[in-house]
């Protein structure tokens, strides 16, 4: 699957949506970094953020929209590339609020890049009230060819990619008050049951209480369908479903119909454990994987970002720490052992990302993915996997991150790391990636000023409908 297709999904928007209110001066929010955040790391892990913040910023045009990747090898100063995503623009508006939270830029410089890239989004052509997948980032056009092939783009609306756009623009009106009103009537129509299929207790394989991946909407009504719908839990959609969950669009009971694991004998990488429970009225199969004797819930093709993006926002760990925070663990730890003891590669961190050799590709670890043919290593480590790890694995995701930045040259001291690595041949990408750095930039944040991204999913429907969810949540590991 090509970048065109991986990153093309979407989730719809409440009708209704309360950012609070507009007044007052806009603000960072001003977060007191705990303990973790005052060690001897802390001064390399700002260092890192600054490095990886300028590339963002290499990658945002005079628009104001974050484009896709720029080629940090090219002479002369990184052009960005034509195309851009939501995911992209989302990346680039919670890596500004996350670069002032921190310091490194003012108030005043945050506000007047939030609210260029505010001003470009509104001018933006939309369909049912979201984004389509991919916009000439100069100008904000819809794009029907690719730049890169001449290929052509049918615009279709992804429901994971207007999740990570509306992730930013909460964010964003978190961070700026000044830009509430208008960030709300950009979210009004932006309702996610306009990509629900409701549960058919009749026939749950055509009504199965999931988000379909997206629509291409060039066909009449609510347009055609991707023929699937996100099934696996733990896999990057569900920042869709929480949102839609949070603000009423979507029913708490979408959250038991995700699947933990595909059921016993229905064909996937390896026949789960686990039992029936019933939550909430919905019979839900507890399944999990056994990997190196632990158990866990499997992505769906066992990449790092599947798993780990989503909690860099939403604070599943605290919110089910037996359930989400085990798994989370036990998911980073499978990572570190197939790099290390599996293949024995010296490094470990896998996850979509550019090809050292060029182009782009998922790679995972594939016994962790329901898939059957899934996401492998294949040698390629990609850094931004050891990022969101930080959390679980502090100590050696760093290490990891410093080995490859030592050796084989993959930190770049103006843009960061660059994507990926090569274990095996020793080449390194040209390109940094929008969606990779918003990643890493909201891990560091995360670490150097604890919940400074996390405040607009800790209130609200988050608190209220999301949170009881999750703590009621009892994996079967």
């Amino acid at each position: 699957m090509d970048r065109r297709t991986f990153l093309t999904t979407t989730g719809a928007g409440a009708a209704a949506v309360s950012l609070g209110s507009a007044g007052g001066a806009f603000a960072a929010p001003r977060v007191r970094p705990d303990r973790s955040a005052r060690t001897a790391d802390a001064p390399m892990l700002r260092k890192w953020f600054q490095s990886t913040y300028r590339s963002i910023v290499a990658m945002t045009t005079d628009f104001g929209l974050t484009a896709d990747k720029i080629n940090v090898r090219a002479s002369g100063r990184p052009v960005p590339s034509v195309q851009t995503s939501p995911t992209n623009i989302g990346c680039g508006l919670w890596s500004t609020v996350a670069a002032a939270g921190l310091g490194v830029i003012s108030r005043d410089t945050m506000h007047r890049d939030l609210t260029r890239t505010v001003s470009a989004i509104e001018k933006l052509e939309r369909a049912h009230g979201f984004w389509f997948n991919w916009y000439d980032a100069s100008d904000g056009s819809v794009l029907t060819t690719w730049p890169e092939s001449g290929g052509p783009v049918r615009p279709f609306l992804s429901s994971v990619d207007n999740a990570w756009l509306v992730t930013g623009l909460r964010i964003a009106a978190d961070a700026d008050p000044a830009l509430r009103p208008r960030i709300a009537r950009l979210l009004a129509d932006a309702d996610w049951s306009y990509y629900y299929t409701p549960y058919d207790p009749a026939d749950p394989v055509a009504g199965p209480g999931q988000l379909r991946g997206g629509f291409w909407p060039d066909k009449p009504g609510r347009g055609e369908p991707t023929g699937h719908h996100y099934g696996a839990l733990n896999t990057e959609p569900r920042m869709a479903s929480y949102l839609g969950i949070a603000d009423g669009s979507l029913p708490g009971d979408h959250y038991w119909h995700l699947f933990r694991t595909l059921l016993p004998g229905m064909g996937q990488e390896q026949e789960p454990g686990g039992a029936w429970v019933t939550l909430d009225g919905v019979r839900v199969w507890q399944g999990h994987y056994t990997h190196r004797g632990r158990k866990l819930v499997p992505s769906w093709g066992g990449s790092m970002f599947e798993a780990l993006m989503v909690p860099l926002f939403v604070p599943e760990p605290e919110w089910s720490p037996h359930s989400w925070g085990t798994t989370h663990d036990r998911y980073v730890r499978s990572q570190i052992e197939h790099g290390l003891d599996e293949e024995k590669y010296g490094y470990w961190g896998f996850s979509p990302a550019s090809i050292p050799e060029g182009g782009y590709r998922e790679y995972g670890v594939d016994a962790i993915g329901m898939q059957i043919e899934g996401y492998n290593s294949l040698g390629v480590v990609t850094p931004h996997a050891s990022f969101l790890a930080l959390p679980h694995a502090r100590g050696e995701a760093i290490d990891n991150l410093k080995a490859l930045a030592r050796d084989f040259g993959a930190y770049d001291e103006t843009y960061g790391f660059r994507d990926s690595v090569n274990i095996r041949t020793g080449h390194v990408s040209d390109f940094v990636l929008a969606l990779d750095q918003g990643m890493i930039a909201a891990a560091l944040a995360q670490q150097l000023a604890p919940g400074l991204l996390q405040r607009p999913f800790r209130t609200g429907g988050f608190r209220s409908r999301v949170r009881p969810l999750l703590q009621r949540e009892r994996f079967s590991i």
